[in-house]
């Protein structure tokens, strides 16, 4: 049975494999698009985990825990260095 959704419409997660590179080639690249989905995704992350009536520290703790991946991304080179 075909889809009745567009394919324009359609979330990454119910796209085909084989529809992949025509769906990613209908995105908006530009800055503005590219803002917006940047938007879209913090407004969902922060209805999901900060702006709830029963939240818990989940949500904070998964930010800090991604600056501190990021933080030892960026100094490994540094600490692999002073091992030695």
């Amino acid at each position: 049975m075909a889809s009745l959704v567009p394919l324009k419409e359609k979330k990454l997660m119910e796209v085909k494999l084989g529809e992949l590179p025509s769906w990613i080639l209908m995105r908006d690249f530009t800055p503005k698009g590219i803002a917006g989905a940047f938007q879209r995704g913090y407004d969902r992350y922060y209805n999901k985990y900060i702006n709830v009536r029963k939240g818990s520290i989940s949500g904070v703790n998964m930010i800090l825990a991604a600056y501190v991946l990021f933080s030892y991304c960026i100094s490994y080179k540094e600490l692999r260095s002073e091992e030695a």
